[in-house]
């Protein structure tokens, strides 16, 4: 069912990307997740003053797996984002589930 002006951004989201639960959804939701984490990564890169070269080096990595991450372009694991967040950018990662 196309609605013509949706009214929310579920309604949107149904429309452009099918409803929850759809094989379509499920693909939009997780590049969003890890858009969400790449935009989190660079901006704590950003604030800890550090290109994606220095913050390579301190994780023995290449700026172009850097470059990947925070484009969103390689899926990333629990395990590397915390290596990224506390030997890299010398932070603490917190994750939380809600039910």
């Amino acid at each position: 069912m196309k609605i013509k002006n949706p009214q929310t951004i579920n309604d949107h989201f149904n429309q452009k990307y099918g409803e929850v639960g759809s094989s379509t959804r499920e693909t939009f939701e997780e590049k969003a997740q890890a858009f969400m984490i790449a935009e989190l990564v660079k901006d704590a890169r950003l604030k800890a003053d550090l290109t994606q070269e220095q913050l390579a080096q301190r994780l023995n990595v290449k700026r172009t797996y850097i470059s990947k991450i925070e484009r969103a372009v390689s899926d990333i694991r629990i395990s590397t984002l915390k290596k990224i967040v506390e030997d890299g950018l010398g932070g603490k990662l917190h994750i939380s589930v809600e039910l």
